[in-house]
């Protein structure tokens, strides 16, 4: 008699190379991709080559991608750049992603098709969770744990419970992912789901895009959960075959599976959501957000840097200027993007509106550049944090948003929606 298991037990059982496993275990995995970025990179290959091995595990299962402080904006982060790129070569990495080449790293690796349905992806970011959106158990740890896993391709985790979200209804306007992961995090809490999966379903959650299910796998971090993740669907495996050269595993929830919890979302009368200072939790619907002047607008980052992102902020910028004393900064995730905004003429029309456009980075997203804040200045963003000093001077404040808010905040010069324009 086989043992009911969630999609995310399943996946790591079978990379335990075990029949089943619960949770609350302990167990040691094989790792499908691991990934370093800039800022961590530097530390785990310093572990990598404390451990005094010659070889990393596999030079096809790494990923370092050069995202945060690129292109390099002073000479600490060159020498970080440096000594991520000098261990590139040395050890003949081939997924080692370059200024040109590169881009956020959750937006490039899941188009460049390094990640599929049933992948155990280790990153040291904590974001790593974005690829659940494809059926796949990702989570970030520290950059520590992997130094020891370039060497060896194993990590130790323990299972988690599950919480199983399903949500069910009729979106409204301008309501999608980012929306519903807000409202979902406001309804959990900041440690809600601390070290526990968040399985998305429902009627709902199996229309969104994949662009929308990587925005809410990508937030599932800021409910404390170590993943988020969908089940594959047909719209998973169109996006994996159009992209990757492996088939991938697809795995399903058993119907008897014990879940830790079952939360039933009616999305009926849920307006766009607006996270307020200073946690992601603090969340309002827009209607009930004070009207203040803002200073900043920033579209992109690895929550919501992709095409249809854009594509949104293009259709409601079109004809419209952003309000004066406002500096809207458009990133867009990875050069492909970039490329297809180009193509489509929605860059054309961002400039037209005033935004300034960005190359493919983190940017502002963590603090790091292209963007700070000054003290007592109001920016709403598409980026995943809002905590005091998150984007600049720690007398500033971040308000999180979808790109439709956000847009539509840039023409109003203060925070609002679409409907009002």
């Amino acid at each position: 008699m086989t043992t009911p298991m969630t999609i995310t037990e399943k996946i790591l059982a079978s990379h335990a190379e075990r029949d089943a496993v619960s949770p609350g275990e302990l167990i040691e995995v094989n790792v499908d991709l691991a990934l370093a970025n800039d800022i961590t990179a530097p530390l785990a290959i310093r572990v990598f080559e404390e451990l005094e091995v010659e070889k990393v595990f596999d030079r096809e299962k790494i990923a370092l991608i050069l995202d945060h402080f690129v292109p390099n904006k002073d000479i600490a982060s060159a020498e970080q750049a440096r000594i991520m790129t000098e261990f590139a070569r040395r050890h003949d990495i081939k997924h080692y992603f370059d200024l040109g080449d590169s881009g956020i790293e959750h937006v490039i690796l899941p188009e460049k098709g390094l990640v599929v349905p049933g992948d155990l992806v280790i990153g040291a970011d904590s974001h790593t969770c974005t690829y659940g959106a494809l059926g796949a158990f990702s989570a970030g740890v520290g950059s520590t744990d992997v130094g020891v896993i370039l060497a060896t391709g194993r990590t130790w985790l323990k299972v988690p419970s599950t919480i199983k979200l399903e949500y069910e209804g009729r979106l409204r306007q301008w309501v999608g992912g980012k929306d519903l992961i807000l409202y979902t995090i406001g309804l959990l809490g900041v440690e809600g789901a601390a070290y526990k999966t968040l399985e998305f379903s429902g009627e709902v959650a199996g229309k969104l895009t994949m662009d929308q299910r990587f925005t809410m796998a990508n937030m599932a971090v800021e409910a404390g959960a170590k993943n988020g993740i969908f089940e594959p669907d047909d719209m998973a495996r169109a996006y994996v075959n159009e992209r990757a050269e492996r088939q991938g595993t697809y795995f399903y929830s058993d119907s008897d599976a014990v879940f830790e919890k079952v939360v039933r979302i009616n999305v009926d009368d849920i307006e766009p959501q607006v996270a307020l200072p200073h946690s992601p939790d603090n969340v309002c619907p827009v209607s009930r957000v004070d009207h203040f002047r803002l200073d900043q607008v920033v579209i992109g980052s690895c929550t919501n840097g992709r095409i249809e992102d854009l594509r949104v902020s293009g259709e409601i910028l079109k004809g419209r200027k952003v309000a004066r004393g406002v500096r809207l900064i458009v990133i867009p995730g990875s050069p492909d993007i970039y490329k297809k905004a180009i193509q489509e003429g929605i860059i054309e029309t961002l400039l037209e509106a005033g935004a300034v456009i960005g190359p493919p980075t983190c940017g502002p997203c963590l603090g790091g550049h292209m963007g700070i804040l000054a003290e007592g200045e109001k920016a709403i963003s598409t980026t995943n944090r809002n905590f005091i000093g998150r984007m600049g001077h720690p007398k500033s404040e971040v308000y999180l948003s979808s790109p439709a808010i956000a847009s539509a905040s840039a023409v109003l010069g203060r925070i609002g929606s679409p409907v009002e324009l």
